[in-house]
């Protein structure tokens, strides 16, 4: 590692991928309003890929404030279907609803990472996985949330494909790493050619 590099996340999923890559680096959360970003985002006809890639190029702006010369890496996923984007459920119902929601259909988690320096955009790219919920029935989802509880409120889809999650899905297309908010691959190669990295 020859340069500073800083996450600009809270999340422990992003910490440990990045860990789990061998990167020496430092991580600190971003403080935005992203529901008001998003929603001025909105008013100005973005799809959910561009808001994924905006709220990113946000997060990285804020942090890279406080690292001046350091390569800073921000990322945030949007889930949505069609136009919709959908948020973290807040209640049982809202959890239920959303899943009533994607039963039978074909939604997409859009992954944006962005690196900037000194507030300058080196690299962004939005990596999307397409998600098909199979056919499922009322009672099948009160089954799941009761077995899931609380956990169905910690994710926007009210799942986690980590656990019993997977039993709503008839199909998956696109990476692991895509589908926890942060593309590693290509985000390593751009490290790689903007001199962070080696190797």
């Amino acid at each position: 590692m020859s340069q500073p590099l800083v996450l600009a996340s809270s999340s422990p999923f992003r910490r440990q991928l990045m860990e789990n890559a061998g990167l020496s680096f430092t991580a600190r959360a971003a403080v935005i309003d992203e529901r008001a970003i998003e929603a001025d985002l909105h008013r100005r006809g973005a799809g959910p890929e561009q808001v994924a890639l905006e709220l990113a190029r946000a997060k990285a702006l804020d942090v890279a404030r406080h690292y001046p010369g350091a390569f800073v890496i921000g990322s945030d996923q949007t889930m949505s279907l069609g136009e919709r984007v959908y948020h973290k459920p807040a209640s049982r119902d809202e959890a239920r609803d959303v899943l009533l929601s994607l039963s039978g259909k074909t939604h997409h988690l859009n992954s944006g990472v962005a690196i900037l320096r000194d507030g300058t955009l080196l690299w962004e790219e939005v990596a999307k996985a397409s998600l098909t919920v199979r056919e499922l029935s009322p009672a099948f989802i009160d089954r799941y949330l009761d077995r899931v509880g609380d956990r169905a409120l910690t994710s926007v889809g009210g799942y986690q494909l980590e656990g019993e999650g997977i039993q709503l899905f008839s199909a998956i297309d696109g990476d692991y790493f895509t589908i926890l908010g942060l593309p590693m691959l290509s985000l390593l190669q751009a490290l790689r050619t903007l001199g962070v990295i080696h190797g």
